[in-house]
């Protein structure tokens, strides 16, 4: 078998959140005809139980832990040499001297890189460089950044511009030195071609699949909702800002009107790692922040409703696609739709604004001529979202080496 070497920002395993499915699903499927060498890190402690999770994908495997604490003080130095501050935060002596180690000593014909921080592992040095480096960027982060300088005040909005910047600059460095670089969408990659003009032709477009085998309605197992109760479901990591800010927006400016208009809806915010401000939220009337579970089928499961209200998004929302692989009523908003192949009023609710977010939610948990909606969604992933023509994609860009 051929040696890959496979560097990724997160420990790919386990697929519980949307980078992880992902560059998990990739690994899975290259080590099927690639020697693996694994190299990640690890930003959550409960992560570091799943090491044996990976080792029969991987014939050599160097995870370093992340402190995230330590990890932003060192990005601070993007500010003195004047790059992003992204760059010096996923900076590891230890793993870089493991990839030069493995790239002299293995010598691997290609390189998988899973976010392009991970772009700085990889030396100039022909000697030592892989035949073929294919870039996974998944999503143009620098401009999540942009969004980011927009919706807040000074200071934060000009450090964000700072990084907005700074981040496309290396992004386009890194996309230069690669064979290929692929975005998780249509729309990310048509941006990053606008961004990037002078690496248009090596810009590539790979969706993300779904487990719809895995992700289907499943009622042997019990209902987390109070009896009587009509859900509605936010999922996701609950210390991202987009989620935060989409949790706030949607539990304190949405939330009580529609609880007003139909009393027994519940909301349940579910996902690891919950930030303070989306801790607090559990105290309204009607929502529970679960915090880490297990599974998140049995919520979607019995839920009436999944929402992804979202104000500012990149790439594509594996929550949306969860939700419409389960056979729910989803209710997104432009940005949560972005890279998505669904029909709005069809398979799936489409709103941007508090009033017609709250009547698209009120609709999902009362009208029940929207029923056929959940099957036509569930009927869209099934034809359009499978991860075996997603990954032979991948795999014939790596071949070229």
């Amino acid at each position: 078998m051929k040696p890959l070497l496979f560097l990724s920002q997160r420990i790919p395993f386990p697929p519980n959140k949307g980078d992880k499915l992902r560059s998990f699903s990739v690994l899975r499927h290259l080590a099927k005809s690639w020697k693996i060498h694994l190299g990640c890190f690890v930003d959550d402690p409960a992560d570091w139980r799943y090491l044996d999770d990976l080792r029969p994908y991987c014939a050599d495997l160097c995870c370093v832990g992340l402190d995230k604490r330590w990890a932003k003080l060192k990005s601070l130095r993007g500010l003195v040499s004047g790059t992003s501050l992204s760059v010096p935060y996923f900076h590891s002596r230890r793993l870089s001297q493991w990839v030069g180690t493995v790239l002299r000593d293995v010598q691997p014909q290609a390189a998988f890189l899973f976010s392009s921080v991970m772009g700085q592992y990889i030396p100039d040095n022909d000697r030592l460089r892989p035949r073929r480096v294919v870039m996974d960027f998944v999503d143009v982060d620098s401009d999540k950044w942009r969004q980011y300088a927009q919706m807040h005040s000074l200071p934060m909005s000009w450090v964000y511009g700072r990084e907005s910047r700074r981040l496309l600059a290396f992004d386009r460095g890194v996309a230069g030195g690669a064979d290929a670089s692929i975005f998780v969408s249509a729309p990310e990659a048509a941006l990053f071609r606008q961004l990037a003009p002078e690496v248009a032709a090596k810009t590539h477009a790979i969706s993300n699949g779904i487990d719809f085998s895995y992700f289907s309605a499943d009622t042997s197992q019990p209902s987390p909702f109070p009896a009587g109760s009509r859900g509605v479901v936010f999922t996701g990591a609950m210390d991202y800002w987009p989620n935060v800010d989409a949790a706030i927006w949607f539990a304190e400016e949405m939330f009580p009107a529609i609880r007003a208009r139909v009393p027994e809806a519940v909301l349940f915010i579910v996902g690891g790692n919950p930030a303070p401000k989306v801790v607090k939220l559990g105290e309204l009337p009607g929502v529970t922040v679960t915090g880490r579970v297990p599974d998140v089928r049995p919520y979607l499961t019995y839920a009436s409703a999944s929402v992804a209200p979202l104000r500012v998004a990149r790439g594509i929302q594996n929550k949306v696609l969860e939700g419409m692989a389960m056979g729910k009523v989803v209710i997104t908003t432009d940005q949560g739709l972005e890279g998505i192949e669904a029909l709005p009023g069809r398979e799936l609710l489409v709103a941007n604004d508090v009033a017609s977010f709250i009547s698209a939610t009120v609709r999902a948990l009362t009208d029940a001529s929207l029923a056929p909606m959940g099957a036509a969604a569930r009927r869209r992933i099934v034809d359009s979202y499978s991860w075996d023509d997603k990954l032979a994609e991948f795999e014939r860009l790596l071949d070229r080496a």
